[in-house]
């Protein structure tokens, strides 16, 4: 039997691959951590003609009608190469239509989520509360009313689906009620905002309640896949400069201490692989697993790529932890993927509960 992944899978992982690192490398990643204009729309645009915007969004309204994995092995390479973006949140919201949505929410959105000639995000975590269904507070009935933090790109996105009482969901077009603030984040290759809405014009999904939890889910597993391909690439930039760096006349992968330094971080990073592509794998055929693995490759991913992060800076000595070293932009990249949607222990408490302990 070959638990490998497919010549589609892995030609769709190489055809991303290219295009970051032609047209995103980590020159590019830091003029975008410093540019004022939050989003890019020329390397958003050359996602989505790659199929990116929708590859997880049924045919019949224009998507590739592929599976979660897939859209996390994609997930995977762009948090490999960094990459700026509203992939995150844009993924989501489009998610969350195709599972929670009417037919006219389907047919009006999703064909523009997929060519991008429109972008979604999504408004889970209240601005005084958490990331859960079971804790979002926001009422809507016609009109919505509340505070939303964390929101990816929430200024430039064309539709949000929000998270409302009682866990449903909600679509808000921007215009008049909605109004977004930016947040000064660390990581700045994903932005964010704080969203209000006051008496925002709302459409509730009809199936927004039963689509809540697997959304959130799916949000945990393209975090956990990030958080793999990040990882592995500095364990990449690691081992190149273990290489290249000399010291006392050799290059400083001849020392054991560094040797077992590296090796350790391969050896936590590697084996993590198995654990994301199985919660993928659950979340559309194995509907018991679905939302326990999503929490734990959530926790277990992320908490390692901080770690690795860490240790990358341990690696590159006396310049790891400056500006100059590339280190710097994965680094907050793991702190984005550790924090949002829920800590690690959260999630670490969820699959506790979840396993009858």
């Amino acid at each position: 039997m070959n638990f490998d992944l497919s010549e589609e899978q892995e030609l769709l992982q190489q055809t991303i691959r290219q295009f970051a690192q032609n047209e995103c490398p980590p020159t590019r990643v830091r003029e975008l951590f410093d540019a004022e204009e939050e989003l890019d729309r020329a390397l958003w645009n050359g996602l989505v003609e790659l199929g990116v915007g929708g590859l997880h969004l049924p045919e019949e309204h224009g998507g590739a009608g592929l599976e979660l994995l897939d859209l996390a092995l994609a997930a995977e390479v762009l948090g490999w190469a960094a990459v700026p973006g509203p992939f995150l949140g844009h993924s989501l919201a489009g998610l969350a239509i195709a599972r929670g949505g009417s037919d006219a929410q389907k047919k009006a959105w999703l064909p523009k989520l997929a060519t991008g000639d429109a972008l979604a995000t999504v408004a889970f975590r209240d601005a005084d509360g958490g990331w859960l269904p079971e804790d979002w507070t926001a009422a809507a009935a016609g009109t919505l009313d509340g505070a939303k933090t964390a929101v990816p790109y929430g200024a430039q996105a064309d539709v949000i689906v929000v998270g409302t009482a009682g866990g449903g969901l909600a679509l808000v077009e921007r215009g008049s009620g909605v109004e977004a603030k930016a947040m000064d984040g660390a990581d700045r290759s994903r932005r964010l905002h704080d969203v209000a809405f006051s008496g925002a014009a709302c459409e509730p999904l009809p199936d927004g309640a039963a689509a809540a939890g697997p959304v959130v889910d799916a949000g945990l597993l393209l975090l956990a896949a990030d958080a793999f391909g990040g990882a592995s690439r500095l364990v990449e930039m690691c081992t190149e400069y273990a290489k290249t760096r000399e010291q006392f006349g050799v290059t400083i992968g001849h020392f054991q201490a560094l040797k077992h330094q590296l090796a350790s971080m391969a050896i936590e990073v590697e084996p993590s692989r198995g654990l994301w592509w199985y919660a993928a794998h659950a979340a559309d055929h194995i509907a018991e697993d679905r939302e326990r693995y999503a929490a734990l490759a959530k926790a277990h991913l992320t908490e390692i790529y901080l770690q690795v992060a860490r240790d990358s800076v341990e690696a590159h000595g006396g310049i790891g932890f400056t500006w100059e070293c590339d280190v710097q932009i994965w680094f907050k990249r793991a702190m984005f993927d550790r924090a949002f949607l829920g800590q690690p222990s959260l999630h670490r408490e969820r699959s506790a509960k979840l396993s009858g302990w």
